[in-house]
Formats: structure tokens, sequence, C-alpha cells
């Protein structure tokens, strides 16, 4: 029989306990566990893909796997759908451990009808989803489908609503996540959308809300699969994809990564490990890492690989919206969320997309209770009409809204330029900030050196014989009498100017003091944050 139009295998019943009907058991297992059949699963090899359950193989501990609606199948007659009846219809769902955690997950099945999404394949998610939000567990999805079940007409969309109101419903109360291991189409890219991470795998991971097909139809454009939603663009240029790996096998380790440092829900902090590193090193090569021209840029990776315990990060979203870098590390074995300017790219000014990268992961930070730490070397926003035209005022706003609703400890490090309204929207005293630290190099001011001797000298700079000199010396004065941290400090917006050398020790100490934070904010349904 032709496996496109394979029939489900009819079986005679017999009486109860009978060695016929565990054979029954036994033979339908068996064929739940083929998936497609072996045709379809030879070409997702080929493909470079595995199948649904060979992922959660690779994910979960060994044998932990408890599963859920194996035996659930469509009803649909129209278009001939009954005779393309899968066990599971397209989709293995179940709750396992990891690392000795529970987690609940569901895997798309490509080799099933194109992994596409019914009715019945929907609830199957949704029974999942509701299950780990009962239990106060993270919910893994593992996403490789066609998109929407088109013979299924609007039940496959109903199926999607369902999906979406408890993305929403369970958004932090329990982290999800998303591997995006082959198509994401249509409907099916917003269920990863509204998850907290996504992860895509290069060559095989492709997410668009239309295909190439109806681009081409409808734009004229004529563009491949990886050009429209590949790796290279969700990791780089749209910012949908935060983990970009170069195979399944490593997305997995990569997701195990993710969840060691966070906690199983909103009610529990984040798992503590045991410390390696020592907590009071001191780290004598920072007091020297600044270089001596304010103008000359520098690596912040290599200031946070430093302080963190073991020099271990996790850095998230890597490649989209460079000139801010945001991740995970420990302090002392406890997980914390890392913020920092990168002077390395656009003098670590921030734009539009530095600004909604950095609030949304703050807001997952303080949604699953996970310290803030943030290193500052930022010279304002970026200027510009492109810049203002997409809304830089709104965008920058979200930065904002995110430090002042955050209510885990917050500490932050100026390490060297925190200037203007960025100075503020970096984790500042005035945003709730608990201790903030500057290093001896900082510089803190309304305006850079630079722009403020052209407005408050500009009339002394025009009447001296040598203009030039004379500016650079303002600005050497400037800097000296109204840019330096001693001045935040007189006043209270610093906390203490600190030895670079001494970095971890202070903020692991600062940390562990902070541990115990309580703060509540007015009573209110949902703030209105500036989308």
């Amino acid at each position: 029989m032709n496996e496109n139009n394979k029939k489900s295998i009819p079986f005679k019943r017999s009486h109860a306990g009978s060695t016929d009907t565990l054979n029954e058991l036994l033979e339908r297992r068996e064929e739940l566990l083929k998936g497609g059949g072996e045709a379809r699963i030879e070409i997702q090899h080929q493909k470079g893909k595995y199948t649904a359950r060979e992922r959660i193989k690779l994910l979960i501990d060994p044998n932990s796997f408890n599963e859920v609606g194996a035996f659930v199948k469509h009803d649909v007659h129209d278009f001939n759908m009954q005779t393309k009846r899968f066990p599971g219809d397209g989709v293995v769902t179940g709750s396992a451990t990891i690392n000795g955690r529970l987690v609940y997950i569901y895997s798309q099945d490509f080799t099933c009808i194109g992994g596409t999404l019914g009715y019945a394949h929907a609830q199957k998610i949704v029974r999942i989803m509701d299950l780990a939000l009962k239990s106060g567990a993270p919910l893994i999805g593992m996403s490789d489908s066609g998109g929407a079940r088109i013979q299924e007409g609007v039940s496959s969309l109903a199926g999607y609503g369902d999906v979406f109101y408890r993305n929403v419903n369970a958004s932090g109360v329990i982290p999800q996540i998303t591997a995006i291991l082959g198509p994401s189409a249509g409907g099916g890219v917003y269920s990863p959308a509204l998850n907290d991470f996504v992860f895509m795998t290069e060559n095989t991971s492709y997410a668009f809300v239309t295909g190439p097909e109806v681009v081409k139809t409808v734009t004229g454009e004529d563009v491949s699969f990886e050009e429209l939603g590949g790796t290279s663009v969700h990791g780089a240029k749209s910012g949908v994809a935060h983990f970009v790996n170069e195979s399944e096998e490593e997305t997995m380790e990569h997701i195990k990564k993710l969840l060691s440092y966070l906690p199983s829900n909103n009610l529990e902090d984040p798992p503590i490990l045991e410390p390696r590193d020592v907590p009071g090193r001191i780290i004598e090569d920072l007091d020297t890492i600044i270089p001596p021209d304010p103008k000359d840029p520098y690596d912040i990776m290599a200031i946070i690989l430093r302080i963190v315990d073991d020099r271990e990060f996790l850095e998230v979203q890597e490649n989209w919206a460079k000139n801010i870098v945001v991740g995970f590390a420990r302090l002392n074995g406890y997980p914390i969320g890392v913020v920092a300017n990168q002077p390395n790219v656009l003098a670590g000014a921030l734009n539009i997309d530095a600004s909604t990268k950095a609030a949304r992961f703050i807001r997952f930070c303080d949604a699953f209770n996970i310290p803030l730490v943030t290193l500052v070397d930022v010279p304002g926003f970026l200027p510009g009409v492109s810049q203002e035209h997409q809304g830089i005022i709104r965008h920058g706003a979200k930065l904002l809204f995110a430090y002042s609703e955050a209510t885990v400890p917050k500490l932050s490090v100026i390490t060297r330029k925190a200037v203007g309204g960025a100075y503020i929207c970096m984790s500042s005293k005035h945003l709730g900030g608990d201790i903030n630290f500057a290093w001896h190099s900082a510089e803190i001011a309304v305006m850079g050196p630079e722009g403020a001797t052209k407005i408050l000298y500009r009339r002394e700079i025009a009447k001296a014989d040598d203009p030039e000199r004379k500016e650079k010396e303002l600005q050497e004065e400037y800097r000296q009498f109204f840019a330096n941290p001693f001045i935040a400090a007189e006043k209270g917006y610093i906390d203490d100017v600190i030895q670079p050398s001494s970095t971890r020790v202070r903020l692991i100490n600062s940390l562990w003091s902070l541990l115990g934070k309580r703060e509540t904010r007015p009573k209110k349904k949902h703030g209105n944050i500036p989308l």
C-alpha cells in the first residue's frame, strides 16, 4: 500500500486480559513508533534532521519520557483525510526530566502529514501546556511543521488560537522554549514568538509568516527559504532567534545549558550551584583594561568573563543588536542576568534594537527571580533621522520601563561613560537600582565633554587664538570637574567609586546582601509598556 494513503491497522478485539489484547497493544505501540513510515523517516534523515522522537531522546534524561496522547488521531474525512490518520496526529507529547528536573515537551513530527497542525494535533499541545502550567515546569516545544492543516479549515486556526492563548497565560509563570528544527510557517511562527527563547539550527530551520512562493506571487520578489526566514535572518537581522546552532545535537545541549540557569517557575529561586571559582578573587588586569583615550573601543566581553564564575557566560541573541550584550552567568554559584553596553559596536550607544533586546531580557529575568548586573559604558542614544523616524523615543522608553518595573536585585557598574538619558536608562539609582558602583575611569554627565564644551564655551572658543587647542583644554577641564564619578557619588547617585580589580568581590558581597530583597508595586492589572 502506498504510504501516502496508508490506513490504520485494523484489530479484532478479544476478551479483556487475553494474549490477543496484549498483542494488540504491542502492535499499536510499534505502529506509533514508526511515525509516518520508514520512507518518510529516511527522507527526514537525508535532510540532516532527526525525527520527533529522536529529538526528545537527545534532549532528556535516559528513559524518563512519559508520553501523553500517543494514540490520538484526527477524525476528519474531508479531502480523503480518513486515509491519512497517523497515531499521535503528527506531534509527540509528554513529560520527562532534564538533569533530574521535570519538563513538559511537544515535538512535531514532519513525517506525519508534514507536521501540520490540525485540531487534534493542537489539543495534544494544549493538554501538555495545561499540565506544565499546573505542575510549574518548563515547557519545551520542537517545531517542524508545514503550518496549518488546510484540509481542516477553520478548526486548524482554532487550534492555533488555543495554543497562543495558553502561551500568554503561561508567560512569566513557567519558562517557555521553542526549538525551530525545520519549517515553521504561517500561524506556526507565533507560538515561538510568544515564547521566552527561540532556538534555530543552521541549514534546516526556517520561519516565516508567508513562504517564498506566496511572497513571489504577491510582491514579485524572488527569495529563497534561507533569505526569507533562515538563521542568518532571524539570528542577526530580525532578532527572532535567541540562539543559533550548527546542529540539532548542539541545539539540544544549548537548551540544557539554558535551563541550568532558570528556575522551573516564577515562585522558585534560580538553581544555585556549588561554586568552584574563588569569591574573593581580585582581577588585577581590570585596573588597566580601559583605554586611556575615551574614544578608543574595547570589548566588554573581556570584562564580563573576568568577573563571572569560571569565565562562563551564556550570551543571548549574540548576533543581533551587538551594541548591547545580554546573557546568563553566575556569581559565587548564583545565577545572574548580565546587561552590558558593547563599546566595540557603535561605541556602545543605545539604538532601537538594543533597547528592545535589553528590555525583553530584563523583563524575563525579573519574572523568574534572576538578579540583574549591568555594566555601563554608554555615550548616549544613537543619533540620526532613521532612528527618530522609526521611534527611538518609544523603543528607548521600553528600557526605562523594564528597569523601573524590575524588583529583583539590580546591581550596576559604570566602567567608563554614562551620558545623558542613556545614563538614566542603564539601571541608574533613579530607576530603582539597588547598588550602583563606578570605576575611577567613569564619566557621568548630562552630555559628553565634546558636545558640552561646544555649547557652554562656544564664544570663548571662537575668540581664542588657537580655537582647536582651546577646545581640547576646555574638554579636559569639563571632564575633570563635571564628568568624573565623584560628583555623582557626593550626591548619592553612585554608592561607591571602586577599584576595577575589586569588582567581582564587591558584586558578590552586594548580591548576597540583596537576596532577601522584597519590593512591592502599586496594585494594578498590568502596566502599559510602550510597545
